[in-house]
């Protein structure tokens, strides 16, 4: 291998899996392979739904050791979810999951203190019950906040257990609904408020900045020669994939697809409007001053919950006869919170179809057609709504991420939108994260430049518009009446 390539290890973890990639850059190369991939199973106790956060931990040790030797490592994960620590650095309990029952009815509370309108005028973020200020305020007179000294969100507890170090960075900071997103730091005012404490926030990393170096023990645990350095990337997983989406000068939205879809535009000021409040769009904070101006849909979610109700059949030909169902038979609201909770998602997606009064899918094949429609047209109203609010039109949308693997639902977000789809690349959330830390290592330049070299060396598949874009528009007027 060449002096001019370093490799770094990306420990990217999702809500439903978590790997450890090893990508190799060099000026004008970069190769990215999957060294572990782990499963990340949240668990329902009696107290409620809780994520493992011990066996992730050990699937990044595992991950770490089958990766080799490397320049450094970088995290990235999920966003809105935390750990708390106790006065001796210890956890206090495993980590809340974001689809917990806890926080509902929260919001009202919170508005009756701070009005919907003005904290998002403070924060820019979208309502979403789960937001991590919600999440305090719900665990207000718990026992472990009570004994709290430290929060950490999830990168940042895992890299405190690799490095002995703490740091709370930005882009996933930005999804906890207490940062000013024009200043970049934290709005006092809505935390003092609500009666949060700022002060169980370790201090704001940026990507790219340095974080620790792993510790005697990790380096005992993986085989690694140190030091090895902990290098902060977008630890918000989408962060990281909207930084890898390979645009180049075009004006350009993206979706970055998996269990959700996030679908919006990369701006250099928030809009914090109140129009923009009523659309729930968010401002979330990306790479270089950037900001992440989307809506959440609720994605892949919608199918994977139906394949486990299915008993897991083989997706690529369930695909395939979905292709075959006409299209817009049936479509649902990919957005509606009916959707969050797990369980019985084929019987709810039938329930929704039944009571507005359309063909009720019964198959698998009509079930997924009926998600995947629903899923481009709710990519159809983001973009739509985006450019709209934004003043920001677009001429391209690129698709990043595990979607980008399902070519229907490339080609439906294509004929919903009406403009043309790139998709790839596929594990787009890596390839942010391994960027970010060769471009701290000066192997890579800013943004643009990343872009460049992912374009130059990743498979990208165009979808052109096809179709009747006269009965997406019609489609989508029935949904928003509903």
């Amino acid at each position: 291998m060449s002096a001019a390539v370093k490799s770094y290890a990306a420990v990217d973890l999702g809500a439903s899996s978590g790997r450890v990639m090893v990508g190799r850059v060099g000026p004008d190369s970069l190769e990215l392979t999957e060294a572990h991939r782990f499963p990340n199973r949240p668990v329902r106790t009696p107290e409620g739904l809780r994520w493992d956060i011990l066996g992730l931990y050990g699937g990044v040790l595992e991950g770490l050791r089958a990766a080799g030797q490397v320049d450094s490592v970088g995290i990235d994960s999920w966003a809105v979810d935390y750990g708390l620590l106790d006065a001796d650095g210890a956890l206090l309990g495993n980590p809340v999951h974001y689809r917990d029952a806890r926080t509902e009815s929260v919001a009202e509370k919170v508005w009756a203190t701070v009005p919907a309108e003005e904290l998002y005028a403070a924060t820019g973020l979208q309502y979403a019950p789960f937001n991590t200020l919600y999440q305090l305020v719900a665990a207000r007179s718990s026992a472990q906040l009570a004994h709290a000294e430290r929060l950490l969100l999830i990168p940042d507890l895992l890299t405190y257990w690799l490095t002995g170090e703490q740091g709370t960075e930005l882009t996933n900071a930005s999804t906890t609904q207490l940062i000013d997103p024009r200043t970049r730091e934290w709005s006092r005012d809505v935390a003092s408020r609500l009666g949060i404490d700022l002060g169980l926030f370790a201090p704001l990393r940026r990507p790219g900045d340095p974080a620790g170096v792993l510790r005697p023990d990790v380096l005992e645990e993986t085989g690694l020669r140190g030091p090895v350095p902990v290098t902060a990337v977008g630890s918000h997983d989408t962060a990281s994939a909207v930084a890898a989406v390979p645009a180049g000068d075009e004006r350009f939205a993206y979706i970055c697809t998996g269990t959700w879809s996030l679908a919006g535009l990369e701006l250099d000021a928030p809009v914090l409007t109140e129009e923009s409040r009523a659309a729930n769009f968010t401002n979330e904070l990306g790479l270089d001053g950037t900001v992440r101006y989307l809506r959440n849909i609720m994605g892949l979610w919608l199918l994977q919950e139906c394949v486990r109700a299915w008993g897991d059949p083989d997706l690529g030909a369930l695909l395939l006869d979905a292709a075959k169902v006409p299209t817009l038979r049936s479509v649902v609201d990919a957005g509606d919170a009916a959707f969050l909770a797990p369980g019985r998602m084929p019987d709810r997606i039938a329930e929704a179809c039944r009571a507005s009064g359309q063909p009720v899918p019964e198959s698998p094949a009509e079930v997924t057609r009926c998600i995947l429609d629903s899923l481009a047209l709710a990519h159809r109203r983001a973009v739509e709504d985006a450019q709209r609010l934004a003043d920001h039109p677009v001429d391209v949308v690129y698709v990043v991420g595990g979607g980008t693997r399902n070519a229907l639902l490339c080609q439906l977000t294509a004929d919903a939108c009406g403009l043309p789809v790139v998709a790839g690349p596929t594990e787009a959330a890596a390839l942010g994260n391994v960027l970010v830390q060769a471009r701290a290592h000066g192997l890579v330049g800013d943004l643009a430049g990343m872009r460049r070299l992912l374009t130059r060396t990743q498979p990208l598949t165009r979808y052109e518009p096809r179709g009747d874009a006269e009965r997406w528009r019609e489609a989508q007027d029935r949904l928003t009446l509903r």
